[in-house]
């Protein structure tokens, strides 16, 4: 007896739509270009001026930008540096090393960080030893393949120390990789061939990998700059920029939680890291995490970009008027603002699509609530840092099950329904409304188990008062209200049946089970014109079932013959009876009920295109007779009927003629049959 509407996957939420991803790799997402764009790694360095190398010290902000004036004794005094973390304005290529000169001479480098021990010794301000890279590098452009294997190599030896080989493939970087403990190849020099890194690497530097992924972050292949930051990490894996690079790329792959962690590892590793955390403020934005994103926004005293802050606050506004409404049942407000805070910046926010879809829910607006909760990504938990983060009050995890047990229940799924409210319970076990949805979830799945059993042991009259039992504790439950309505009429109680179905379709607009079952019963009642009109309606939602139309074609019957008018040889499943006399003509339109004839001519497009849908008006009303005259074949019967332009249609009731119609629209022509059917 329960209503299904389609497959269902276990719990769990569905991957990103689409319509995510255009957002997920724009604005802030994107190659740096100007400070507090929090997405990109890639750090395109400037080249000095009039011959004068910048001068700058590591800070924490992106290795190669310069803050203040530069000249040969200029010094900007700062904190750490993270190679590949540029947020400088300038959008030069990253292939050109910037040359600085350093301001401190004794502090100890560390991955990541670069220390000059002279202050006149040109560096590439990459990170890394200036040792391990020469002044100018030829880039890869591609990925680092899985496998390890080297196909090709050009570059000039660096050290024997390691067998590491950076290689390239066919065509271009992608399909080159990492081998170790051999070499792959020829080895030429420094050199750049059609996109390819070649040459080999005697000692693998993760800054050349971490370049190579960069490059590809900048052409939006996130899965290739992906793979390219995980083997930098592998060789130095205490290196926040390569986290925070990495935590990019799961971003424009729509993997934010991930993205979310290793922004935080980045953090653990530099608590002091000002690049993580704008990006961590960027996420978390993402995320609907207003508090957590106004937290890293303001780290340490910093000024954050006013445009993020505007975004934040826009988000925060929608956020605290969706709440508001919430409390006082203001459920269209409540969507207003959800999608409000949605177009203002949190578009990744699972909370506020499970918020759309119970503000639909509570709207009776079902198929929609669905579609909102199958817009959610699959189900990931939050990390340590959001995990109590609270939606209305409940922890935000929490909500997302909530919210999903209702609108299971409501479409009458009860197991999956029961399996979202447990986790719910399981996440939450001390919120008051979470334990409310839990114990009504138990109780309606119980009712509706207990109803099912009495039915089937025709015991009709005890299954009305078990579904009337679980209504007690969902009111709304379209489901139950359907299944009490068939044992109603089980029991010859047609109109309490067509009661309960007329509140199912008021929850459910679009119930079939509950349209049939009340078309069913208002035949039943002898209530003809409601029967017919549910039929049609049930006709067009089921146009394969010829059970629908074969009910429809005797309701039609049934309601001429309430009127008084003739009804005789009309038969079920007629098709269009085509015309070649004026005898014919004539008897086939003098047949008591409603003729509709269709004049056509064979060469006439608008004949061709209208022709199967008045095929399809035959069998949508059956207990019309349809009739078609090819006026090039039965010139007789168009001269007699004086049709000079087809297509026409005119329609007969009872031999005479009612209505013509020179070139219908389907509207018009459907409106016409539907009207003189009756």
């Amino acid at each position: 007896m329960s209503h299904s509407n389609k497959h269902i996957p276990e719990i769990g939420f569905d991957s990103l739509n689409d319509r995510f991803r255009s957002t997920l790799i724009c604005e802030d997402n994107k190659p740096d270009f100007k400070e507090l764009d929090l997405g990109s790694p890639v750090s395109p360095l400037r080249t000095a001026r009039n011959g004068v190398a910048p001068t700058t010290s590591s800070s924490s902000s992106s290795s190669g930008s310069v803050s203040g004036k530069t000249g040969v004794n200029s010094v900007v005094k700062t904190s750490q540096s993270h190679s590949g973390e540029l947020s400088g304005s300038s959008e030069s290529s990253p292939t050109v090393a910037e040359t600085v000169r350093s301001a401190s001479a004794t502090r100890n480098s560390r991955p990541g960080h670069v220390r000059s021990h002279s202050a006149g010794v040109p560096l590439i301000y990459s990170g890394s030893s200036v040792n391990s890279s020469p002044t100018v590098n030829a880039l890869p452009t591609g990925n680092i393949c899985p496998s390890g294997k080297i196909l090709k190599t050009g570059m000039a030896h660096r050290s024997p120390a390691r067998s590491d080989i950076l290689g390239s493939g066919t065509g271009n970087y992608g399909h080159g990789s990492i081998m170790r403990g051999g070499v792959g190849g020829k080895s030429g020099g420094n050199e750049v061939s059609g996109g390819n890194l070649t040459g080999k690497l005697g000692s693998l530097d993760p800054e050349e990998v971490k370049r190579a992924g960069n490059e590809k972050y900048k052409r939006g292949h996130f899965a290739e700059a992906l793979c390219l930051y995980d083997r930098a990490i592998a060789i130095s894996p205490e290196n926040a920029a390569y986290r925070s690079n990495r935590a990019a790329a799961l971003t424009g792959l729509g993997r934010l939680m991930e993205a979310v962690r290793e922004c935080e590892e980045a953090v653990r590793l530099d608590p002091g890291y000002f690049r993580a955390h704008q990006r961590l403020a960027s996420l978390h934005l993402k995320l609907g995490h207003v508090e957590i994103a106004r937290r890293h926004l303001f780290f340490q005293g910093q000024q954050p970009d006013p445009a993020e802050l505007q975004k934040l606050q826009a988000v925060e506004r929608h956020l605290n008027r969706c709440f508001d409404a919430r409390k006082i049942g203001d459920w269209k407000s409540v969507l207003r603002e959800c999608d409000g805070a949605i177009a203002a910046g949190a578009e990744s926010s699972p909370q506020l699509f499970a918020c759309r879809a119970e503000a639909l829910l509570k709207l009776h607006q079902l198929d929609d609530a669905d579609s909102s909760l199958e817009k959610i990504p699959k189900f990931e938990p939050s990390p340590a840092s959001c995990s109590q983060t609270k939606f209305f009050g409940m922890l935000s995890d929490s909500y997302l099950f909530f919210v999903r047990a209702q609108v299971e229940m409501a479409l009458g799924r009860f197991e999956i329904a029961a399996s979202a409210a447990e986790k719910a319970g399981l996440i939450d076990h001390r919120n008051a409304e979470v334990a409310v949805v839990l114990n009504n979830v138990r109780s309606v799945a119980r009712a509706r188990a207990r109803g099912n059993e009495l039915f089937n042991s025709g015991k009709y009259a005890e299954a009305c008062s078990a579904y009337g039992e679980g209504l007690k504790f969902a009111p709304s439950n379209s489901v139950l209200y359907c299944n009490r309505a068939v044992c109603w009429s089980k029991l010859g109680n047609w109109e309490r049946s067509v009661e309960d179905c007329n509140q199912a379709l008021k929850i459910q607009p679009n119930y079939t089970k509950a349209l049939l079952r009340r078309a069913v019963s208002y035949g039943k009642l002898e209530r003809w014109v409601e029967s017919v009109r549910d039929y049609e309606v049930l006709r067009k939602e089921l146009p394969g079932d010829n059970e629908v139309a074969e009910a429809l074609f005797h309701a039609q019957v049934a309601l001429k013959k309430s009127r008084g008018e003739e009804v005789y040889n009309m038969k079920f499943g007629g098709e269009v009876e085509e015309i070649s006399g004026i005898d014919q003509f004539r008897a086939a339109i003098s047949s008591p009920g409603v003729s509709i004839v269709f004049f056509k001519a064979v060469s006439n497009q608008q004949c061709e295109q209208i022709s199967p849908f008045v095929d399809t008006l035959c069998v949508q009303y059956p207990s019309v007779n349809f009739l078609k005259v090819d006026v090039g074949e039965s010139a007789s019967v168009a001269n007699t009927e004086a049709v000079r332009i087809v297509p026409t249609f005119k329609i007969y009731k009872n031999g005479s003629r009612v209505k013509e119609m020179i070139c219908p629209s389907h509207q018009v022509l459907e409106y016409s049959v539907r009207h003189y059917s009756l």
